[in-house]
């Protein structure tokens, strides 16, 4: 396995070298993937660290955290630009094609775009659709009808990733392979929800190679749907695939946005009696608010 560089700037030269050489593998120039960071296990020193050297795409999987962390971001942020007195500070736009972009450039003010990527319970998702430019896990028609409620109170569209299970096991959140054009043909007709692209993760393994079966039926389904023309095609662009370890080979199988925490923060702390408790006190409360 390989060594985790020490410092913030070190991790990021390292891993931005990595994707660009599976993009090239692919066939793409390095711009073509995006990078969200995952700050779930970070501390808000190295967060901030990781926004200095100019990346702006964060993480979080839980609605509670992904709002405290925006918040405390946006305020860093202000004091970074400073006051404006003619003109507030842009909100985060709606996620660009990521297909076709760059990482936004180095300096102080640029927007940060949070993206949710846990399981979305319905009694969070309206601080979720607040505060999140892109959310990764809706994964059944339920969740959609949620976010397109409070998106039509925002009077804004809400883009979506389709949370889908190529890996088949039990485990997974997801919609099952058949059922993701029908479920995507129903999310398109409602107004204020946009489809983006798919979203899957694979099953855990100490050799990336083991994800790349998963990863290659996602693609599949990917070109599948687009070539349905279920959703415009270029509105359907972003295929997020791979995380710390298997990031690699899911560049190499076409995903254009990876979401990396360890590769970039190190690895998250060992779990606690009380983490297990904790964990299975809030996969409790997810199933009586899916009832």
């Amino acid at each position: 396995m390989a060594t985790i560089p020490e410092t913030i700037p070190e991790r990021y030269t390292a891993l931005r070298q990595r994707v660009a050489q599976s993009a090239a593998v692919s066939g793409r120039p390095a711009a073509a993937v995006l990078i969200v960071a995952v700050s779930k296990y970070a501390g808000m020193e190295d967060v901030r660290a990781l926004a200095e050297l100019g990346h702006r795409d964060f993480a979080e999987n839980a609605v509670q955290q992904l709002i405290q962390r925006a918040a405390m971001m946006d305020e860093w942020l202000l004091r970074q630009l400073g006051p404006s007195p003619g003109k507030p500070p842009s909100p985060a736009p709606v996620l660009d094609r990521a297909g076709t972009r760059e990482q936004l450039p180095p300096g102080p003010g640029q927007p940060v775009r949070w993206h949710m990527i846990g399981r979305l319970q319905r009694n969070k998702a309206r601080k979720a659709v607040e505060t999140a430019r892109l959310i990764h896990s809706v994964d059944s028609l339920k969740v959609a009808e949620d976010i397109q409620s409070f998106a039509v109170r925002l009077e804004r569209p809400v883009d979506v990733l389709l949370q889908v299970n190529t890996s088949g096991e039990r485990s997974k959140q997801g919609c099952a392979i058949p059922a993701a054009p029908h479920l995507i043909e129903q999310i398109e007709t409602m107004v204020n929800v946009r489809v983006r692209g798919l979203m899957t993760m694979a099953p855990h393994s100490e050799d990336p190679q083991d994800s790349r079966l998963t990863f290659a039926r996602c693609r599949e389904l990917f070109e599948e749907i687009r070539s349905l023309g279920v959703v415009p095609a270029e509105q359907f662009d972003v295929l997020s695939m791979g995380m710390s370890g298997d990031f690699g080979v899911a560049v190499e199988e076409g995903s254009n946005l990876v979401r990396v925490g360890a590769a970039l923060f190190g690895p998250p702390p060992e779990p606690t009696p009380d983490d297990h408790a904790e964990a299975h006190r809030q996969g409790a409360a997810a199933d009586d608010d899916d009832t």
